[in-house]
């Protein structure tokens, strides 16, 4: 009886090691993503955003919150609303890649009406995003 339970321990405490160390079940769920610029239009769009901003995920997710905010708070205020903020009002359609200000299927901006603001060249950004569960940020500077 006492080595049934000792074996049955060990098998538990191996299942415990293998579930931790070799599975993502307890790993934070993140979304990995990169930037990059490409000039692929030499003029601004009527809005004044630069449609060359691009955004990569690690995979295709339904995205269901994107914001953009200055990284370095202007000291005259410290609580600065985001630049570009759009949500999913329903079911938002799985998404690789992005431009800044780009109208995703599926994600309105935040406050009704608002357009995504023109960024600055050397000012620091930070990309927030979210799919559900999954999160992920991106700090990156428009050159």
């Amino acid at each position: 009886m006492k080595k049934t339970r000792l074996l049955l321990l060990l098998l538990v405490v191996l299942a415990a090691g293998y579930a931790v160390y070799f599975t993502t079940w307890f790993q934070p769920k993140t979304i990995h993503i990169f930037h990059t610029y490409r000039p692929l239009h030499l003029r601004l769009q009527p809005d004044g955003v630069l449609p060359s901003l691009e955004f990569g995920l690690d995979r295709r997710y339904p995205l269901t919150e994107i914001k953009v905010l200055p990284l370095v708070p202007d000291p005259a205020n410290p609580y600065p609303l985001p630049l570009w903020h759009v949500v999913s009002d329903s079911n938002s359609v799985p998404v690789m890649t992005f431009f800044y200000g780009q109208n995703l299927r599926g994600l309105k901006p935040e406050v009704p009406g608002s357009r995504p603001q023109p960024l600055a060249t050397n000012v620091t950004y930070r990309l927030c995003v979210t799919a559900g569960k999954y999160q992920g940020e991106n700090i990156f500077v428009l050159k």
